[in-house]
């Protein structure tokens, strides 16, 4: 009678396995799928300014509206990204001078909610500098 006792049907222990680890890995896909969209928007901005720095070398030859110009170049190219989180800042300390350098830095802010719980945030910033042609 005791070897009767211990040959107990085990269907519900696959069950409450499941149930244990289920909630652990939805939450390690969902914190995969929040890097990714992070490191999307970081590659989207970096590629922006890239633009933007390149727009401000060569627009010396326009009488008036340079940093207008850049601006809308970063923007263009950052289409993916929500334009009134956007900040865009245009820098020439020498002006648009032949040989002075444009500095454009665009920030983005971000967010890694995981399941309605913010695990960080702040904000992703790039920056870049290049000669004036």
């Amino acid at each position: 009678m005791l070897k009767r006792l211990s040959l107990r049907n085990q269907n519900g222990q696959t069950m409450a396995e499941f149930a244990i680890v289920v909630p652990v890995l939805l939450l390690v896909v969902f914190a995969i799928l929040q890097f990714g969209i992070l490191f999307h928007n970081y590659l989207t901005l970096t590629d922006a300014v890239r633009a933007g720095v390149r727009q401000g070398a060569v627009s010396r030859h326009l009488a008036s509206g340079q940093e207008a110009a850049v601006e809308d170049r970063v923007r263009d190219s950052a289409v993916n990204l929500e334009q009134a989180e956007l900040d865009v800042d245009v820098e020439t300390p020498g002006g648009w001078i032949q040989g002075e350098d444009v500095t454009v830095k665009a920030t983005y802010p971000y967010e890694i909610d995981l399941l309605g719980l913010v695990v960080a945030k702040g904000d992703l910033t790039s920056t870049a500098t290049e000669r004036i042609e």
